[in-house]
């Protein structure tokens, strides 16, 4: 018997290993052709030397990549509006799962029912109508009275700072945290602003880590559709629109290579860390319950 369970269990490990491969193959024909010429990338590429740091290996093409683009204006702009749209999403949507799991009031099924149905609207559907609106908004910030929110920060934070999916994980989660722990603050005379903010949300830590964590993949790497068609100035590109500068005349493959790797590999070790944290999280909640 354990001589079974010892093979299974390296048959597991050997088919988890190979799926891992999979996702990693990628990452590393990334990284290590950024440190290659494009002739040598080419040629790499229809073999195995593809993913491995051989050949005549250089940071050439990172220094290109910088002069090409202000790659670090776009990142500064990609992490200003991903953070600020995740900080106020949890916000929001803390907030109106609260209300739609512990406050009583009329409507409350069917706004949620609503809410639920924007799954299946792609935002592609809605993308011009939104253009059209956002064009006609006026808008008083730093540098004065605007009539359009083209070329702006608000425009790429405020159309995704609320989503079904966002209050759909706060609901779930609410849903399961014991009632009697509301009733008896609000016996003690808290308010229902204080309940959430001193008895709710201090229990809400592995929601709050799986919803900052799928909100800021989404906002990080879905930069693009949207960005091209309410952003014109460079001021306020995003890193997903900076790739158009490595495609103008001769494509630099190298380049393009070293730029993925540049606004990628944080990510990805950003998701590690938030990964972490959240299951950690898990386990400490799940001790103390």
């Amino acid at each position: 018997m354990p001589a079974q369970r010892l093979a299974k269990l390296s048959l597991d490990y050997l088919l988890l290993a190979w799926i891992a491969l999979v996702f990693v193959f990628p990452v590393v024909f990334m990284v290590m052709s950024s440190f290659k010429s494009d002739l040598q990338l080419l040629r790499d590429s229809a073999s195995l030397r593809a993913f491995l740091p051989v050949g005549d290996l250089s940071f050439d093409n990172y220094a290109k990549a910088f002069q090409r683009a202000p790659i670090g204006l776009f990142i500064l702009n990609s992490v200003f509006i991903t953070a600020v749209t995740v900080c106020v999403s949890l916000l929001l949507a803390s907030l109106a799962a609260f209300s739609f799991v512990f406050l009583q009031w009329v409507g409350r099924s069917v706004l949620m029912a609503a809410v639920l149905a924007t799954f299946i609207v792609p935002f592609e559907t809605i993308a011009v109508p939104l253009l059209l609106i956002v064009n006609n908004l006026p808008w008083i910030g730093l540098d004065g009275f605007k009539t359009s929110w083209l070329n702006s920060y608000q425009v790429q934070i405020v159309p995704f700072i609320a989503d079904a999916l966002t209050i759909f994980l706060f609901v779930q989660y609410f849903k399961d945290l014991p009632k009697e722990l509301v009733e008896a603050a609000r016996i003690d005379g808290a308010t229902w602003f204080q309940v959430y903010r001193r008895v709710v949300m201090p229990l809400s830590g592995p929601v709050l880590a799986t919803a900052a964590i799928l909100k800021f993949l989404m906002m990080y790497n879905n930069q693009l559709l949207w960005p091209i068609m309410v952003v014109q100035e460079e001021s306020y590109r995003p890193v997903m629109l900076g790739l158009q500068y490595f495609f103008q005349l001769n494509t630099a493959w190298g380049e393009i290579m070293a730029y993925l790797t540049i606004i990628t590999v944080p990510v990805l070790a950003f998701y590690l860390v938030l990964q972490k944290a959240f299951i950690a999280s898990i386990a400490s909640t799940g001790i103390k319950g």
